[in-house]
């Protein structure tokens, strides 16, 4: 297990593939606010391929290859060329381990990048019906406390009497003669 918590792969990994949108790169992930467009952060694509390779280690023609098969998938610039990101570039170094150190081939490396996928896409919906729940959790507690709040205090709670099997024998009073 990675220590960082990502589940063995790292930050990101996945990202740009069908089964794991890569989140926007206009916001800043907190609803939709725009950010400052000059601000990096590690999803801002800033690496062209040759600078990406030296920080990864591989050959440019082996990320061309990756980014075929779907393994790293970069941000493409306006002509089309390969614009890789921080988050891309420890992409390409795990997917680079799980294949020298690990002996796992490609196609075994894209199927769990899609399972880390499917496992982050499950906790974020997993978190987002959970809130759901205690956000009607909290809507139910409040409409049961404005009942409460509406009852007249005028009126004594109704118990429920005990019934019994006791026999009680009426015997009505004798009709007087003179009425």
């Amino acid at each position: 297990m990675d220590p960082r918590g990502t589940g063995g792969i790292g930050p990101g990994v996945g990202d740009g593939l069908p089964g794991g949108p890569r989140p926007s790169r206009t916001t800043d992930g907190s609803g939709g606010i725009p950010r400052n467009p000059y601000q990096l952060t590690e999803d801002t694509p800033v690496y062209v391929i040759s600078v990406a390779a030296q920080l990864s280690g591989l050959h440019p023609q082996t990320l061309r290859q990756y980014d075929r098969l779907g393994l790293v998938s970069p941000d493409r610039a306006v002509g089309r060329g390969r614009r890789y990101s921080s988050r891309d570039i420890e992409q390409l170094r795990e997917v680079q381990r799980l294949s020298q150190e690990e002996g796992i081939n490609l196609a075994g490396i894209k199927r769990i990048i899609e399972l880390e996928n499917q496992v982050t896409a499950l906790q974020n919906r997993v978190a987002e019906l959970l809130d759901a729940v205690e956000g009607a959790a909290a809507t139910i507690q409040q409409r049961e406390a404005a009942v409460h709040a509406s009852y007249r205090r005028d009126l004594v709670p109704y118990q429920q009497v005990q019934q019994s099997s006791a026999l009680v024998v009426w015997r009505p009073k004798p009709k007087r003669s003179g009425q």
